[in-house]
């Protein structure tokens, strides 16, 4: 069980890495998910991840419930919104429009109503 936490967390840190470039592919959810892996698979890529210069404030962050900054949660949910807006227009199947307005929906109220929006000085 502890390979197969550490290999979904090792694939979700590459795909975050690679939603800092790419604008459609979200960071935050992917790390947040190889946190949670790595804290269940493993204490030392865990530790690794909330020493990451680049990552680890944010998980941090998150971890010890000071949430996300307002800009992360506008950024995400306008990426989250646009991809879907996407999907839905070229899926054409009306049952996979609801599916995906429904995971949109969801993800929309846990941000807003489930994690704290970190106030900046």
């Amino acid at each position: 069980m502890k390979l197969a936490l550490n290999l979904i967390g090792g694939i979700a840190v590459v795909l975050a890495i690679l939603g800092v470039f790419l604008p459609l592919l979200p960071t935050t959810p992917f790390l947040l998910l190889a946190s949670a892996c790595f804290a269940r698979g493993s204490t030392r890529l865990h530790h690794w991840l909330l020493t990451n210069r680049m990552f680890g404030e944010y998980i941090r962050d998150y971890e010890q419930g000071r949430g996300i900054p307002l800009r992360g949660k506008v950024t995400a949910l306008a990426m989250l919104w646009a991809s879907i807006g996407y999907s839905a227009f070229t899926v054409g199947s009306t049952g996979l429009i609801a599916l995906l307005v429904s995971i949109a929906v969801g993800v929309t109220i846990y941000l807003c109503a489930f994690v704290p929006t970190m106030r900046t000085a």
